[in-house]
């Protein structure tokens, strides 16, 4: 049953929470991030984009994967460094994001599932925040095949109806959670549900960019790998990777050994995001770069989200967020990097 809740009663549910850590958008030097709440009474789910997507709640920016030591001459002890998996809940989490996360699951799942991804992902309660109007001039999640409304990977989805909150429980998970406040929730009427639906429906009329008719752009990039058309659009590429480290999908990382003492031989592994930006992302051994060039690296970043995930995964590996458009500081759009690849002349 949906629930609602008063928004003078918001602190109170964080409060009871004592057993989850925290996060929330916070704004802090002036840019609003995900953060832990150490004042549930500072929370404030009346924020615009965050810069930094909930990713890095369960696909952190730099974690351990185990430390390594000199036992003796011939030998070495290894700690693996697994995460704890402490109940973590999310607030605000925009629908593109929640989308995003359900894609971040194929690639972190299946066969071989990484431990580490899943022990924070298993651990975590995605409350979302439908967006009533968008948080950026930027959005476009209709042409992705999302909305600003989409339940799709969250465990609470909340509706913003003014003074109250209308809260949708979608998993045993935001069961729990929601149990967690008590009698601060109360039964939804139908007139609730009603002006909740107004409000999905009239987000969608706000969005401001469309990216139309992109069926055929993964048969387009394909036909596409060795046009010219990349250099052309890459020519103002300055390859600072903002557009991937601040993608709610991009994934690709490095695995370094950081060696913290030479005697005895100690350090530990370490993972941190890595983007198909970088000139020595593909680097081989022997020196070969198969993406030489800003061409090639801007066709991986398109060709993934467009085409690759596509053919693999049945879904468009951007969920219309557009960050990289906003923050881009030399203007790439990937709307129109994306229009011109439809239109291109075969």
């Amino acid at each position: 049953m949906d629930k609602i809740l008063a928004k003078k009663d918001f602190p109170r549910w964080l409060e009871a929470l004592g057993a989850y850590d925290v996060y929330a958008p916070q704004l802090i030097d002036d840019v609003w991030n995900y953060e832990l709440a150490a004042d549930p009474k500072a929370v404030s789910l009346d924020y615009p984009q965050t810069a930094i997507p909930a990713k890095k709640i369960v696909f952190p920016q730099r974690e351990f994967f185990f430390e390594f030591r000199e036992a003796d001459t011939d030998d070495y002890k290894l700690k693996e460094l697994l995460p704890e998996g402490k109940p973590t809940v999310i607030f605000g989490v925009r629908a593109c994001e929640g989308k995003a996360v359900t894609l971040t699951d194929l690639v972190f799942g299946g066969e071989i599932a990484d431990d580490y991804y899943w022990k924070r992902r298993n651990a975590a309660v995605l409350v979302g925040l439908a967006c009533a109007s968008p948080p950026s001039t930027n959005c476009f999640c209709l042409s992705v095949n999302g909305s600003p409304h989409s339940k799709e990977g969250l465990d609470v989805l909340m509706t913003d109806l003014g003074d109250q909150y209308y809260v949708e429980i979608l998993t045993d998970k935001g069961k729990k959670l929601v149990s967690e406040g008590g009698a601060i929730f109360h039964e939804a009427k139908p007139p609730d549900k009603k002006a909740a639906e107004k409000i999905h429906a009239d987000s969608e009329k706000k969005l401001a960019r469309e990216l139309k008719n992109i069926k055929d752009v993964p048969a387009k990039l394909k036909g596409m790998f060795a046009s010219p058309f990349w250099d052309d659009e890459s020519m103002s590429c300055i390859r600072c990777g903002i557009c991937t480290y601040l993608c709610p999908t991009c994934h690709c990382f490095d695995i370094n050994d950081e060696v913290e003492s030479q005697t005895p031989l100690a350090g530990r592994r370490v993972r941190t995001w890595d983007t198909c930006q970088f000139p020595d992302f593909t680097m081989h051994s022997s020196g070969h770069n198969p993406r030489p060039d800003k061409a090639a690296r801007l066709r991986q970043r398109i060709n993934h989200k467009f085409q690759y995930f596509v053919e693999v995964w049945q879904n468009y590996q951007c969920t219309g967020c557009g960050r990289c458009i906003t923050l881009c500081p030399v203007g790439i759009d990937i709307i129109k990097v994306v229009e011109k690849v439809r239109d291109h002349a075969s």
